[in-house]
């Protein structure tokens, strides 16, 4: 997809989600999920390891999380 077209989708997301429509976002581009999530969970190996409200996640602990880390 373009850039326009990525934009278009994400203000339709963001749209739905404000007249309070759930939304599931699949993503590996961690800066869409930190711009368009409220609430991050993240998988591994076909299960879920963490989970996080966005005002709490970053792009290390994330990633860390999806390679199979754990948080020390």
């Amino acid at each position: 997809m373009d850039v326009g077209a990525i934009a278009f989708i994400h203000a339709e997301l963001l749209s739905e989600r404000d007249r309070g429509h759930g939304i599931l976002l699949v993503s590996a581009e961690l800066s869409e999920i930190l711009a368009l999530a409220d609430r991050i969970l993240v998988m591994y190996e076909g299960r879920m390891v963490a989970e996080f409200a966005r005002a709490d996640a970053d792009e290390a602990t994330l990633g860390l999380y999806m390679a199979g880390g754990t948080r020390v």
